[in-house]
């Protein structure tokens, strides 16, 4: 398409999940929706299906593999496989590379980013983290929020070697004080949580998020639900952990005996967290030791587990955007959209293959 060019989608414009406004058709002129037929338009494109906003991937680390940081040509391997998807806005939840440049590029998905991940010395991945003590821990979060894009990322917990088990990371007043030091900056703070005991405190002291969120328990749930945490459950990387507890069973058993537990309970956990009102969203974990373009995956776990098809697909589009403050097919917003054959609230496998992908109003798959 010429940066001139008209693009034409119709058949089903699904702008919600109730799809109240039934439209039939969407305009994308100068790169941006409008449901306004544009007068004397020479060059159009037209496109027929099915048309959502690009989808979210709100765990995502573009810049990260399994050892660390990774060389600019690879982190565009990875956004470009997360467009190809039709993953155009990325949450990325913890990276060491400096990926602003991506921002120049109107031909790879939007990113919105957390810093870097701060953790406890020796308690995460290595290559990963800023590896601090409590006492430094509201000086890093200001930082990493300064950093990011509205985010900060702490691991919440990880395999204490000494107790042969995960446990906490944070002593609740530092974390009290860290969250205090992010809000008052205009930054969100989210946490890498699989296990129990960190949950409590890490929302009693205001957390905004939790990743992964194993460990959640029938005693957690009100709690989550009264102060509006959300959780990001990966789902296709907790399918994991029973490789993850083979490989440590040998020096960690009752680690590796609580990784099976957890991912037991894994369906159990996410249903019981939707149905208290708990909000979920869809991410993937992809860029550590997953590959990337694994959104349609992680939305068809959240129907396995008992989310509802339209909910589980709100989750990775209308209502994701809007948690993160980013809009969908909205009149006047950028052409973020993806184009499927069939009715993905029908059927969310239908994710799986687009049939065109629209980024800042361009076909670019």
């Amino acid at each position: 398409m010429s940066d001139h060019a008209v693009l034409h989608v119709k058949g089903r414009v699904l702008t919600g999940p109730k799809d109240d406004a039934g439209r039939d058709e969407l305009w994308v002129v100068g790169g941006r929706i409008t449901y306004d037929r544009p007068a004397a338009a020479r060059d159009v494109r037209t496109v027929e299906g099915w048309a959502l906003p690009g989808l979210v991937d709100a765990h995502c680390h573009v810049g990260l593999d399994a050892h660390g940081p990774v060389p600019d040509d690879v982190s565009e391997k990875q956004a470009l496989t997360e467009r190809e998807a039709g993953a155009l806005l990325l949450r990325d939840a913890g990276s060491p590379s400096d990926t602003r440049w991506i921002d120049d590029r109107d031909d790879l998905p939007k990113i919105i980013r957390a810093g870097r991940h701060i953790a406890r010395p020796r308690r995460y991945i290595r290559n990963y983290a800023h590896e601090i003590e409590p006492e430094d821990l509201v000086a890093h979060v200001a930082r990493e929020a300064r950093r990011g894009d509205g985010w900060v990322k702490l691991v919440g917990d990880w395999i204490d070697r000494d107790l042969g088990d995960l446990s906490a990371c944070w002593p609740r007043e530092a974390a009290e004080a860290a969250i205090a030091e992010a809000h008052r900056l205009g930054a969100r703070v989210t946490a890498h949580c699989f296990a129990e005991d960190s949950l409590r405190d890490l929302v009693e002291a205001g957390i905004d998020c939790i990743e992964h969120a194993t460990g959640l328990t029938e005693d957690l749930i009100p709690l989550f639900a009264e102060r509006g945490v959300a959780i990001v459950p990966t789902l296709v990387n907790i399918a994991t952990f029973p490789d993850l507890a083979a490989g440590g069973e040998a020096k960690y058993p009752r680690w590796s005996a609580h990784m099976r537990r957890l991912h037991e309970r894994r369906y159990d956990t996410v249903r019981a967290a939707h149905d208290a009102g708990i909000p979920v969203y869809v991410g993937t974990d992809a860029g550590g030791g997953l590959a990337h373009g694994l959104v349609a995956g992680e939305v068809a776990e959240l129907v396995t587990a008992g989310i509802p098809p339209v909910e589980a697909l709100s989750a990775t589009t209308w209502a994701a955007r809007a948690w993160l403050g980013r809009p969908g097919l909205d009149e006047g917003a950028p052409a973020d959209l993806v184009v499927y054959e069939a009715d993905p609230r029908t059927d969310v496998r239908v994710l799986a293959g687009p049939r065109r992908v629209v980024l800042n109003g361009r076909i670019v798959a």
